[in-house]
C-alpha cells in the first residue's frame, strides 16, 4: 500500500488536489462560476443595450442613472472580465511552455484584464452619474 515510501496513505489520498499548478480545481470551479454569473445577467444586459441603441447621450445617461442599471452593467462587466482572464490564462498555462515567457503572459493578461474591466467600470459610473 505504502510502496516504500514509510506512509499509510492510499496513492489517491496522496495525489489528491495536488494537480499540475495545484490549484486547477479552484480555476475550473471560478470559470465556471463567471459563467453562471454572465449567463444570468446577460438578459438584463441585453436588454439595457437594446434600450441605448439608437438614443443620444442625454437618453443614455437617464438609462443608465437608474442604480439598478448601473449595478446590473457592472456585475456583468466584473464577471465577463474575471472570466476572460481566467479562460486566458488556461489557454496561456496550457500551450505557452517556456516558464519565463508564460510568467509573462500570464502577467500581461492580468493586467489587460483588469484595465478592460476598470475602463469599463470607470465609463458605467461616469454615465451613471451624469458627467
Amino acid at each position: 500500500m505504502s510502496q516504500g515510501s514509510g506512509s499509510m496513505r492510499t496513492p489517491i489520498g496522496r495525489v489528491r488536489g495536488l494537480g499540475a499548478a495545484h490549484s486547477g480545481t479552484k480555476d475550473f470551479f471560478r470559470q465556471r462560476l463567471t459563467a453562471l454569473a454572465m449567463l444570468l445577467l446577460f438578459i438584463p444586459a441585453l436588454v439595457v443595450v437594446m434600450m441605448l441603441l439608437g438614443r443620444n447621450h442625454a437618453a443614455a445617461v437617464q438609462i443608465l442613472g437608474s442604480p439598478l442599471v448601473a449595478v446590473i452593467m457592472i456585475l456583468f462587466i466584473i464577471a465577463s472580465a474575471w472570466h476572460m482572464k481566467l479562460g486566458m490564462q488556461v489557454v496561456i498555462e496550457d500551450y505557452v511552455h517556456d516558464e519565463k515567457l508564460k510568467l509573462a503572459a500570464i502577467i500581461a493578461n492580468t493586467f489587460f484584464s483588469a484595465a478592460v474591466g476598470l475602463a469599463s467600470i470607470y465609463a458605467i459610473i461616469k454615465l451613471s452619474s451624469g458627467v
